[in-house]
């Protein structure tokens, strides 16, 4: 299967709503971003279904205020679905401080993407951080 534009749009879209959704703790809008199976794998640990990935996704913004930057998004078809990779810039927020953001951690995002119920999502997600 050939992606569209459409697709593509689309697919950069889940991204941005993705980070969003992490970054202000919107856990169920963030684990929506997961097809019903999907999983999320950082750090060694992997959270699968929307009950984990709601807990992890609310529970982010209550430990760290950040921001999660992503750029340099390739998307390529993958049978009929996608395969994505991007790079990622956390940033942790320390409003009222000099400086008010500072890098924790650089990495890669390797993704699985499927349409579910006409939508876009992932279907798995890893995070390679970089050593």
């Amino acid at each position: 299967m050939a992606l569209t534009i459409e697709d593509r749009l689309d697919i950069q879209e889940l991204y941005a709503r993705y980070n969003h959704a992490i970054d202000s703790g919107k856990g169920e809008a963030w684990a929506a971003t997961f097809t019903s199976a999907g999983t999320f794998t950082s750090g060694g640990k992997t959270q699968s279904g929307a009950a984990e990935l709601t807990a992890f996704g609310s529970a982010m913004a209550k430990n760290m205020k950040a921001r999660h930057w992503v750029n340099n998004l390739v998307i390529d078809a993958d049978g009929d679905g996608a395969r994505g990779s991007c790079y990622l810039m956390l940033l942790r927020l320390t409003p009222g401080e000099q400086p008010p953001a500072t890098s924790l951690v650089t990495a890669i995002y390797n993704d699985t993407l499927a349409k579910e119920n006409g939508a876009w999502r992932f279907s798995s997600r890893s995070v390679a951080v970089d050593a």
